[in-house]
Protein backbone atom coordinates (compact mmCIF):
# COMPACT_ATOMS: atom_id res chain seq x y z
CA UNK A 1 0.00 0.00 0.00
CA UNK A 2 1.28 3.40 -0.75
CA UNK A 3 2.02 5.46 2.29
CA UNK A 4 -1.05 7.14 3.86
CA UNK A 5 -3.24 4.60 2.37
CA UNK A 6 -2.96 1.97 5.40
CA UNK A 7 -4.87 2.94 9.04
CA UNK A 8 -2.82 1.92 12.21
CA UNK A 9 -4.26 -0.86 14.14
CA UNK A 10 -5.98 -2.48 11.61
CA UNK A 11 -4.30 -5.55 12.08
CA UNK A 12 -5.45 -8.11 14.54
CA UNK A 13 -2.68 -9.88 16.34
CA UNK A 14 -1.81 -13.18 15.20
CA UNK A 15 -3.56 -13.38 11.56
CA UNK A 16 -1.53 -13.41 8.44
CA UNK A 17 -2.19 -11.60 5.19
CA UNK A 18 -4.20 -14.55 3.64
CA UNK A 19 -6.43 -13.87 6.16
CA UNK A 20 -6.26 -10.64 7.96
CA UNK A 21 -8.52 -11.43 10.61
CA UNK A 22 -11.78 -9.29 11.84
CA UNK A 23 -10.95 -6.28 9.45
CA UNK A 24 -12.10 -3.53 6.82
CA UNK A 25 -10.71 -4.07 3.23
CA UNK A 26 -10.85 -1.04 0.92
CA UNK A 27 -11.30 -2.52 -2.74
CA UNK A 28 -11.25 0.52 -5.54
CA UNK A 29 -10.66 0.35 -8.82
CA UNK A 30 -12.29 1.60 -12.40
CA UNK A 31 -15.69 0.55 -13.48
CA UNK A 32 -15.13 -3.13 -14.42
CA UNK A 33 -11.55 -3.64 -13.06
CA UNK A 34 -12.81 -6.54 -10.83
CA UNK A 35 -13.22 -4.87 -7.87
CA UNK A 36 -16.75 -6.50 -6.70
CA UNK A 37 -14.91 -9.92 -7.63
CA UNK A 38 -11.98 -9.44 -5.56
CA UNK A 39 -13.93 -8.33 -2.48
CA UNK A 40 -16.48 -11.16 -2.46
CA UNK A 41 -14.55 -14.15 -3.54
CA UNK A 42 -13.28 -15.22 -0.34
CA UNK A 43 -16.30 -14.69 1.44
CA UNK A 44 -17.94 -16.86 -1.09
CA UNK A 45 -15.25 -19.61 -0.43
CA UNK A 46 -15.31 -19.50 3.08
CA UNK A 47 -19.37 -19.76 3.33
CA UNK A 48 -19.66 -22.21 0.40
CA UNK A 49 -17.56 -24.21 2.69
CA UNK A 50 -19.36 -23.85 5.92
CA UNK A 51 -22.71 -24.23 3.94
CA UNK A 52 -21.67 -28.29 3.05
CA UNK A 53 -20.01 -28.99 6.27
CA UNK A 54 -22.89 -28.13 8.03
CA UNK A 55 -25.11 -30.41 5.36
CA UNK A 56 -22.09 -32.72 5.81
CA UNK A 57 -23.41 -32.38 9.51
CA UNK A 58 -26.62 -32.84 9.42
CA UNK A 59 -26.33 -36.34 7.51
CA UNK A 60 -26.27 -35.10 3.81
CA UNK A 61 -24.27 -35.30 1.12
CA UNK A 62 -23.03 -31.32 -0.26
CA UNK A 63 -21.84 -30.81 -4.24
CA UNK A 64 -20.54 -27.67 -4.38
CA UNK A 65 -19.69 -25.92 -7.40
CA UNK A 66 -17.82 -23.24 -8.51
CA UNK A 67 -15.01 -22.04 -10.68
CA UNK A 68 -12.12 -22.59 -9.06
CA UNK A 69 -8.90 -22.11 -10.97
CA UNK A 70 -5.05 -21.67 -10.52
CA UNK A 71 -4.54 -22.19 -6.64
CA UNK A 72 -7.85 -22.04 -5.65
CA UNK A 73 -8.99 -25.74 -5.55
CA UNK A 74 -6.21 -26.32 -3.18
CA UNK A 75 -6.93 -23.42 -1.00
CA UNK A 76 -10.62 -24.28 -1.40
CA UNK A 77 -10.01 -27.83 0.75
CA UNK A 78 -8.43 -26.21 3.41
CA UNK A 79 -11.66 -25.12 4.27
CA UNK A 80 -13.70 -27.76 4.06
CA UNK A 81 -13.47 -30.13 7.21
CA UNK A 82 -15.87 -32.79 5.93
CA UNK A 83 -14.30 -36.37 5.37
CA UNK A 84 -14.42 -37.47 3.13
CA UNK A 85 -13.68 -34.89 0.74
CA UNK A 86 -13.80 -35.20 -2.88
CA UNK A 87 -12.97 -33.09 -6.01
CA UNK A 88 -13.91 -33.26 -9.37
CA UNK A 89 -12.99 -31.16 -12.36
CA UNK A 90 -14.90 -31.03 -15.32
CA UNK A 91 -12.69 -30.37 -17.88
CA UNK A 92 -14.10 -30.45 -21.38
CA UNK A 93 -12.91 -29.21 -24.40
CA UNK A 94 -12.37 -25.35 -25.47
CA UNK A 95 -14.68 -26.23 -28.53
CA UNK A 96 -17.34 -28.55 -26.84
CA UNK A 97 -17.74 -25.52 -24.48
CA UNK A 98 -18.20 -22.97 -26.72
CA UNK A 99 -20.32 -24.98 -28.79
CA UNK A 100 -23.00 -25.90 -25.10
CA UNK A 101 -22.76 -21.94 -24.47
CA UNK A 102 -23.91 -20.93 -28.25
CA UNK A 103 -27.11 -22.84 -27.29
CA UNK A 104 -27.58 -21.84 -23.59
CA UNK A 105 -29.85 -18.85 -23.67
CA UNK A 106 -27.92 -17.85 -20.60
CA UNK A 107 -24.76 -16.48 -21.53
CA UNK A 108 -21.84 -16.95 -18.60
CA UNK A 109 -19.07 -15.40 -20.66
CA UNK A 110 -20.27 -12.16 -22.25
CA UNK A 111 -16.89 -10.24 -23.41
CA UNK A 112 -14.43 -13.33 -22.49
CA UNK A 113 -13.47 -16.13 -24.56
CA UNK A 114 -13.78 -19.62 -23.76
CA UNK A 115 -10.12 -20.49 -24.78
CA UNK A 116 -8.52 -18.22 -21.71
CA UNK A 117 -10.73 -20.16 -18.45
CA UNK A 118 -9.51 -22.86 -20.17
CA UNK A 119 -6.00 -21.92 -20.75
CA UNK A 120 -5.91 -21.08 -16.88
CA UNK A 121 -7.40 -24.49 -16.25
CA UNK A 122 -5.53 -26.75 -18.15
CA UNK A 123 -2.04 -25.03 -17.46
CA UNK A 124 -2.51 -23.05 -14.02
CA UNK A 125 -4.46 -25.34 -11.99
CA UNK A 126 -2.51 -27.99 -10.34
CA UNK A 127 -4.11 -31.38 -10.98
CA UNK A 128 -6.19 -32.31 -8.16
CA UNK A 129 -9.13 -35.19 -7.49
CA UNK A 130 -10.51 -36.49 -10.41
CA UNK A 131 -10.76 -34.57 -13.69
CA UNK A 132 -12.90 -35.69 -16.67
CA UNK A 133 -13.30 -34.69 -20.26
CA UNK A 134 -16.80 -34.01 -20.53
CA UNK A 135 -16.25 -33.19 -24.07
CA UNK A 136 -18.63 -36.27 -25.39
CA UNK A 137 -20.89 -36.95 -22.14
CA UNK A 138 -24.43 -35.62 -21.45
CA UNK A 139 -24.95 -34.87 -17.83
CA UNK A 140 -26.40 -38.16 -16.77
CA UNK A 141 -23.07 -39.49 -18.33
CA UNK A 142 -20.79 -37.23 -16.50
CA UNK A 143 -22.82 -38.13 -13.24
CA UNK A 144 -22.65 -41.63 -13.55
CA UNK A 145 -19.06 -41.38 -14.58
CA UNK A 146 -17.91 -39.28 -11.36
CA UNK A 147 -19.86 -41.88 -9.44
CA UNK A 148 -18.00 -45.25 -11.05
CA UNK A 149 -14.27 -43.37 -10.23
CA UNK A 150 -15.09 -41.37 -7.28
CA UNK A 151 -12.55 -43.10 -5.29
CA UNK A 152 -9.87 -41.23 -7.37
CA UNK A 153 -11.41 -37.97 -6.58
CA UNK A 154 -10.64 -38.35 -2.69
CA UNK A 155 -8.31 -35.23 -2.09
CA UNK A 156 -8.79 -35.92 1.86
Amino acid sequence: MREGTRASGTRASGTSASDPGPSVVVVTGVMASGKSTVAQLRLRYRLSASTADAYAEAGRTAVVQDVLLGEEPARYTTLVHTRPLYVVVLAPGPDAVAAREAGRAKKGYGAWTVREPDRSLREETPRLGLWLDTSDRTPGETVDAILAALPAARVR
